[in-house]
């Protein structure tokens, strides 16, 4: 089935212009400022606290570090963050 998807996903995307997140199943961050974090495509929290926010995805982890974090909205595959951002870090599986 992976196979599958490898060969018929850049078609998919070439003929129906789907962006590139959503066929290839990676995460879209969105950062305002240094206050929020706003993540779509995760699959699931592997970390959390005031200092840290780790997120499965589909290649590896998706790391967020700072402080006074705080969960503004979690829903299945979509997440908001609110504190003082200072990292963000792609960690392959």
């Amino acid at each position: 089935m992976k196979k599958w998807q490898q060969q018929i996903g850049p078609w998919l995307k070439k003929y129906f212009s789907l962006p590139s997140d959503v066929m290839m199943e990676l995460p879209r961050i969105t950062i305002i400022g240094q206050l929020h974090v706003y993540i779509e495509n995760h699959q699931g929290l592997a970390v959390y606290s005031d200092t840290e926010l780790r997120l499965k995805t589909n290649k590896g982890y998706v790391q967020i570090t700072g402080s006074s974090f705080v969960l503004k909205m979690m829903l299945p595959e979509e997440i908001l963050l609110e504190g003082t951002i200072e990292e963000v870090k792609f960690i392959p599986a």
